[in-house]
């Protein structure tokens, strides 16, 4: 089994879970624009008082073209997409030092972690990734809450169903 440490909400503010809840929606929503078959993931980059700064999603690189017999190849997939965290902090065009980072549906893996770390980001927020996420990808996300430890760098991470509940309970309001 695969063991995560993570920062709960028994761990902030009510008014700090629900920002986090909100981007987190928000990352999950912006995942929807991937084109990959089988990962949706999206990622949103906020400042200290609460505005974005960037949204990145998985997909392949500006000018590459994003065939769907080349997504359904998975080691040309591999080699060619982006992921949505490394696509927010490319796309930002300001300094995220200590800024946070909202990913959907799981955490930085360990290399977007490295960038994650270089870019100083101060806060990670993120889902709790499922079996089978943790399946394929459970000794990586390891490794990157290894280096987000030892970096110092704030991990938060919420329980998807949560997340789904959340947006549930205020899409009404």
């Amino acid at each position: 089994m695969f063991e995560l440490k993570y920062n709960l909400k028994d761990h902030m503010s009510d008014n700090q879970y629900k920002w986090d809840m909100r981007f987190l929606n928000l990352a999950k929503h912006i995942s929807l624009w991937s084109k990959d078959p089988s990962t949706k993931c999206g990622a949103v980059i906020v400042d200290n008082d609460n505005r974005v700064i960037s949204t990145g999603y998985n997909g392949f690189p500006t000018g590459i073209d994003d065939t769907d017999e080349r997504y359904n190849n998975r080691e040309i997939k591999y080699r060619y997409v982006v992921h949505a965290d490394m696509n927010s902090i490319l796309f930002s065009h300001t300094s995220l030092e200590d800024l946070t980072i909202y990913t959907y549906p799981l955490p930085p893996c360990s290399r977007c972690t490295v960038h994650v770390i270089q870019s100083k980001l101060g806060r990670i927020v993120s889902a709790i990734p499922g079996e089978d996420i943790l399946s394929r990808w459970g000794e990586d996300l390891i490794e990157a809450n290894k280096l987000l430890e030892e970096a110092g760098r704030a991990f938060c991470a919420y329980n998807i169903d949560d997340i789904d509940l959340f947006y549930m309970k205020h899409l009404n309001r």
